[in-house]
């Protein structure tokens, strides 16, 4: 996705998984964004690597994408993401797949800093008692997240209210 132009709103999502940890082993995390507002559009924690978890964060996602969006989803080559249920999902809705090559974590960056802000400024980084009460905890970063962080990069103003403006 190097110097890729965003020409449109819903031009690109990136997508990425995390982790949070907890007493009773992690809870993974899938997370899709809006490359153009920052805006997380799909999120959901699993206790599982196995693309289930990545599929209800691209449901998540899909429900609010407008029709004949054009979209690219962007991820990096996990298992997730390449698996045939992935690919056919994105392939029957019309979004373009597009992936990392293989150990360039640089050409997910976006999604990758995503991670560590949720991580380092909202507490995912935290050990939680169980995975119920990282999945509250997480709930709560994603909505500051959209609605209270303005970044630098988006003109002080919030992913909720760039994507808003322009979407």
């Amino acid at each position: 996705m190097a110097s890729l132009e965003l020409s449109a709103p819903y031009h690109t999502w990136v997508s990425n998984l995390t982790y949070v940890a907890t007493d009773e082993g992690f809870l993974y995390v899938s997370l899709i964004s809006v490359a153009w507002s920052r805006r997380i559009v799909g999120y959901e924690g699993s206790h599982t690597l196995a693309a289930s978890g990545s599929l209800k964060a691209l449901q998540m996602a899909r429900k609010q994408l407008p029709k004949d969006a054009g979209t690219v989803h962007h991820s990096d080559r996990g298992i997730q993401y390449a698996c045939r249920a992935y690919v056919k999902t994105l392939q029957r809705r019309g979004l373009r797949v597009s992936m990392t090559e293989e150990n360039h974590c640089y050409e997910n960056a976006q999604a990758e800093r995503l991670n560590g802000i949720l991580k380092q400024v909202y507490g995912l980084a935290g050990r939680y008692r169980t995975r119920a009460e990282a999945v509250k905890v997480l709930r709560q970063a994603v909505e500051l997240y959209n609605t209270r962080r303005p970044p630098i990069s988006l003109g002080y103003r919030t992913p909720e209210t760039v994507h808003g403006a322009v979407a």
